[in-house]
């Protein structure tokens, strides 16, 4: 398999340097699972927690380093393995960055009450670690800022995703003849990703295709794609595990199974801590920032409802700019 990994990896350019970095973080991944009597065929997310377990200890937890191993997982057909790595590198710098962002706008002595005594956890840390420190931080805000500044802060594109990336959106967008040609045209294309995902064996992102996926978001364009009603565009999100979510009748377990964001995530499924569902304007800067790009301008973004607040979705209102509803 590593063999394989590494052609992999050569008939997709990578530079050589970073080939053999990615292959001796395989290799150290193999002696750790021989000496817990595994194999990369056979192990589990137990598995894997240990060895990122290892690799903090060890200060060798780098960013290129859980990278490589989520490469890897994706290569070998583990979307479990590769779901995990990818939901911890998306997110781990997402406090850290909204600590910044609360002394840039307003200022260091607000920073300080509300993230005093911050110390984000080594990166690969599981991410049910992570609601308690979230419940602290929110908590905080709310007490100290007006609802109107904590939505200000969070409402922004904490991802760091650049306005380039959605070039090709904004391009479909202006060429439309109306918004809603253009929705129509972006759930179209969506489903054929899908549909190939599923084809390929490969995760959509983050999520495990099943054809149930597929077949659910192609019935509702509102899904991931959004439908416009008046000068607001609707937008549900898709769930972050659809295999599970349209299997489970438990409620708690379905919005724990949609829940995308895995600094609260697991604080569904638990029970606690109770987080501030206006966390979940975060989510809201997420959409925002595509919105931006497209509109070539800055949208308002609603949270309609959200699972962490009870409800069944997650769902935004993006607000057309004046001047751009055609």
């Amino acid at each position: 398999m590593r063999e394989a990994f590494e052609s992999y990896l050569k008939n997709r350019n990578y530079r050589p340097e970073r080939i053999e970095k990615a292959m001796l973080t395989v290799k150290e991944l193999e002696q750790y699972l021989r000496s817990i009597g595994s194999s990369s065929r056979d192990m589990d997310l137990n598995a894997l927690r240990g060895h990122l377990s290892q690799l903090m200890d060890q200060g060798a937890n780098s960013p290129d380093r859980l990278l490589d191993l989520a490469r890897y997982f994706a290569f070998s057909g583990r979307s479990d393995l590769f779901i995990h790595l990818a939901t911890i590198l998306n997110s781990y710098e997402i406090l850290p960055l909204m600590n910044q962002r609360v002394g840039e706008m307003m200022g260091e002595a607000k920073r300080e009450t509300i993230f005093h005594g911050f110390n984000m956890p080594p990166l690969g840390t599981s991410p049910e670690e992570l609601p308690p420190l979230t419940q602290r931080i929110i908590h905080r805000m709310e007490a100290e800022l007006t609802p109107e500044q904590c939505r200000s802060i969070l409402t922004w594109n904490y991802h760091e995703i650049s306005k380039e990336s959605f070039s090709e959106k904004k391009v479909r967008f202006d060429n439309a003849a109306s918004i809603d040609e253009f929705l129509k045209g972006e759930h179209v294309a969506l489903i054929k990703d899908l549909k190939e995902c599923l084809r390929a064996g490969r995760p959509w992102y983050e999520q495990e295709i099943t054809q149930e996926f597929v077949d659910r978001v192609a019935s509702d364009q509102k899904v991931q794609t959004g439908v416009r009603q008046g000068d607001r565009i609707i937008c549900e999100k898709v769930p972050f595990d659809p295999k599970h979510f349209y299997a489970e009748t438990n409620p708690m377990l379905r919005r724990y199974h949609y829940c995308h964001c895995p600094l609260v995530r697991s604080a569904i499924k638990a029970g606690r801590p109770k987080i501030s569902p206006t966390f979940c304007y975060c989510s809201a800067g997420f959409e925002k920032t595509a919105w931006d790009a497209i509109f070539d301008e800055p949208v308002e973004v609603d949270v309609l409802q959200t699972v962490l607040g009870g409800g069944e979705r997650c769902v935004f209102s993006i607000k057309v700019p004046d001047g751009k509803l055609k």
